[in-house]
């Protein structure tokens, strides 16, 4: 290997570990705020491309069917749950919360099929699709089962993911598909050609986590989140709702995983059960985290791109193996060190 292989492999390795970085970050937020492994996340991604290439087509998204089921099934669970209360008063924000707001773009999409839309555009109603499905999902699967044990929340994230991959199978089909690049080219610096795509991808990292660290330390929400996930039996004696704090993690990890979908469709084949594997890497780098640091979640996640970026160059038909076997000694490492004490979770058992 020379020097001119290294530092493709290097540039490789930085842009896949700034899309991990992105996923690190979804699944920490999610479990630090609801103790759920979202392990269906990378499907989220995987319909963020599907549907793009589907806007690209003219087509119909098959997304639109899945947010307008899901509104339904959420909808009629929220007003079951407040007649039971007794809460009648708030059965209209309900709907509007739940079923109004999520079909929006659902009736956009249909009212603009056969307009030429741009890239920007593209780009928009696609996050608009696909943000709406995380909380959706939220509040049908997981709001009714919160007190369950983390184990319990796992199992019924991976069956939530064949779920959702069957769905894909069937509102996408089973062809792979590659969206149109956004930007192509390359420019020079101190004498590395870097590929716009690349720049693109890494930036949007940064932005990303920039945006993420003010939402946390300046807005009331964010700040409501952080509480959230430091305690939860606190926040909500303070009267911070552990449930909407939930739904927001979970809005903003669909909006991550739409923008992630986006930025490597032009570059990867997507595949309706592509998720799952995508979703792993950006699970090892949160592992790497302990799914409670941000910045080691950050940092395990470019690791991660970087073995992977090497490991195709030595070893490319085991590369997934050496990238998951690395996440061995780690975990070791961390358990040996990690104090241990009775999870709060048994209380609730």
């Amino acid at each position: 290997m020379d020097f001119e292989i290294a530092a493709i492999l290097f540039q490789d390795g930085i842009a896949n570990g700034a899309i991990y970085t992105m996923l690190a970050l979804g699944f920490v937020l999610v479990f630090t705020t609801t103790r759920v492994i979202f392990a269906s996340y990378g499907d989220l991604i995987a319909f963020s491309a599907l549907t793009l290439h589907a806007i690209q087509n003219g087509k119909l998204p098959g997304t639109m069917y899945i947010v307008g089921v899901l509104a339904l099934l959420a909808a009629v669970s929220e007003c079951w749950w407040l007649i039971r209360e007794g809460a009648y008063r708030k059965i209209p924000k309900a709907l509007l919360l739940w079923l109004v707001i999520p079909l929006l773009p659902v009736c956009l999409v249909v009212a603009l099929q056969g307009v030429p839309l741009n890239a920007v555009g593209q780009i928009l109603l696609t996050v608009a699709l696909v943000v709406p499905i995380a909380p959706l999902l939220y509040r049908i699967v997981f709001q009714p089962i919160e007190t369950s044990t983390t184990l319990t929340l796992l199992i019924v994230a991976l069956v939530l993911h064949y779920a959702l991959a069957g769905l894909a199978m069937v509102m996408f089909g089973a062809e792979g598909v590659r969206t149109a690049a956004f930007l192509s080219g390359s420019f020079s610096i101190l004498g590395l050609e870097l590929q716009a795509q690349l720049v693109m991808v890494v930036v949007m990292a940064g932005l990303l986590s920039a945006g993420l660290a003010l939402f946390f330390n300046v807005t009331l929400t964010g700040k409501a989140l952080r509480a959230t996930a430091y305690n939860r039996d606190g926040a909500r004696l303070v009267g911070i709702s552990s449930r909407q704090s939930s739904g927001i993690a979970f809005m903003l990890a669909g909006l991550i995983a739409a923008v992630i979908g986006i930025l490597i469709a032009p570059t990867v084949t997507i595949y309706y059960d592509s998720g799952l594997m995508i979703g792993l890497k950006g699970f090892v780098g949160a592992v790497l985290g302990g799914f409670v640091s941000y910045p080691l979640a950050t940092l395990g996640s470019v690791l991660v791109g970087l073995v992977e970026a090497y490991a195709s160059f030595f070893a490319s038909s085991m590369k997934e193996i050496i990238v998951f076997l690395a996440i061995i000694p780690i975990v070791l490492t961390r358990w040996l060190w990690a104090r241990h004490e009775v999870e709060d979770e048994e209380e609730h058992a």
